[in-house]
């Protein structure tokens, strides 16, 4: 490992008086053979037997920029000449109280087993020295890394009963590494599972977010499917997500449904991109409130944007996420047998521009997980042959497309308070006649919609 090094931190080793360790994430990924090359690490955690007050002087004699040094948690943040962040910790043990992410209180050490038995899992508890050019492993952390294996530190209730994040951080990790809990790990976590509710929704909403692209920080093929069950296994999911959990169990039609409503939305994130994950969980998080209150599913589209609004605003989510993810959940049920005519797709398609392609890989994520068929699904294949033909023809999708602005409608006399309307109503008539998106045409009929829409008014 030690040819992975930056040259600063090799450095730095050297001129120390106290031995310094790499530790977490950088040591594991290189012994799980993710990291290959310096560029593949993302981050470095450095710590030793030494204060912070007393690291921070070795550094900055090393050419390090010290940006933050926290004396009661023995935590430096620092940055090197190429501009590689670094954090550092002194050795040490941590106190929890139940409720606080964050140690209550914290007591130095000179003991690496001590400072390994504050960590979270054995597989991030293994210490590169750099000066030694020599792995320490105080808590059998390589043999579980060999085995793909998730343990905790010290006993599995005390690790999760001191930060209940840690829960959060199991699925995501072993999605993320490719790893199982062992079965220890895996019983306290389902009986800590209520612990997740002593957490800040940010702080679950990030690590969700991450847990949804589990597949991509490493490349572990279905690494965020094995995230979502090690999820569900735990019970953190029902959790966080009682309305998407009360569909475990619940059968749907057999005809069109392999799995139950739950197995269904994890494999519908399965097989759906990264843009669209959250949809893709929460697009059928309407079934189960349909079947409890009107004995059937119909009507979920609608109630299941409406509570993925509601989810996703009490894990605090981005409004744009929230607001798309809304939109998709609606409107995928669309023309579900097929049948609608194409004029109106045309318009459709044009009103729901901004979200089409998630829209299209949404209902193709979830045709996919009914069956576990990855073949193209009928309807896409339609909606995209629309669009296509679209396209060649020219059909404006967007007011930026046609060939007229508000400014042309002003010159013939059309009212500034009715331009939008017109603008609007202009589009959806190419949509459907493309070869109207022409100045003069878009002129002449700018006049009569203006005239329907002024004395419907």
């Amino acid at each position: 490992m030690y040819h992975l090094l930056p040259e600063q931190l090799k450095i730095l080793a050297e001129k120390t008086p106290f031995p310094l360790y790499v530790v977490g994430g950088s040591v594991r990924d290189f012994l799980c053979g993710y990291a290959k090359a310096p560029d593949d690490f993302n981050d470095w955690d450095i710590c030793a037997p030494v204060s912070a007050e007393k690291f921070s002087l070795c550094a900055e004699q090393c050419g390090f920029t010290v940006r933050s040094q926290y004396k009661n948690t023995g935590t430096v943040k620092l940055q090197d000449k190429e501009g590689r962040e670094y954090e550092f910790t002194s050795f040490r043990s941590d106190v929890y109280v139940r409720g606080e992410h964050t140690p209550t209180a914290v007591y130095f050490t000179e003991d690496i087993m001590l400072d390994a038995c504050r960590r979270d899992f054995t597989c991030n508890a293994v210490y590169y020295c750099v000066q030694t050019k020599t792995f320490c492993d105080p808590l059998g952390g390589i043999l579980d890394i060999e085995n793909k294996i998730l343990r905790t530190v010290r006993e599995s209730r005390r690790v999760f009963g001191e930060d209940g994040l840690r829960l959060l951080r199991l699925a995501r990790q072993g999605g993320q590494l490719g790893f199982t809990p062992d079965e220890d790990t895996l019983k306290a976590a389902k009986e800590h599972a209520s612990f997740i509710q002593d957490i800040a929704p940010e702080r679950i909403f990030t690590e969700l977010n991450l847990l949804l692209h589990a597949d991509r920080k490493y490349g572990v093929k279905d690494g965020h499917y094995q995230a979502l069950h090690i999820l569900k296994q735990t019970g953190v999911l029902a959790q966080i997500f009682p309305e998407l959990a009360e569909g475990e169990g619940m059968a749907q039609p057999p005809a069109f449904h392999r799995y139950d409503v739950l197995e269904h939305s994890l494999r519908c994130v399965l097989y759906a991109p990264i843009s669209i994950r959250w949809a893709a969980l929460l697009h059928d998080v309407g079934k189960p409130r349909c079947m409890r209150e009107d004995g059937n599913f119909y009507s979920h589209a609608e109630v299941g944007a409406a509570l993925c609004t509601s989810i996703l605003t009490r894990l605090k989510a981005p409004k744009r996420l929230i607001e798309d993810t809304h939109a998709l959940i609606y409107w995928h049920m669309y023309d579900v047998q097929g049948v609608t005519k194409e004029n109106k797709l045309r318009r459709f398609f044009v009103e729901n521009y901004a979200i089409l392609p998630d829209l299209l890989a949404l209902k193709q994520a979830d045709y996919s997980a009914c069956q576990d068929d990855a073949s193209p699904s009928s309807i896409v294949a339609r909606w995209k042959d629309i669009i296509t033909r679209m396209q060649k023809e020219g059909a404006p999708f967007c007011l930026k497309d046609l060939k007229i602005t508000g400014k042309d409608l002003l010159s013939v006399q059309i009212p500034a308070c009715f331009i939008g309307k017109v603008l609007h109503e202009l589009l959806m008539h190419c949509a459907c006649n493309p070869k109207d998106n022409a100045p003069e045409r878009l002129i002449k009929l700018s006049k009569g919609i203006y005239k329907t829409l002024s004395n419907n008014s």
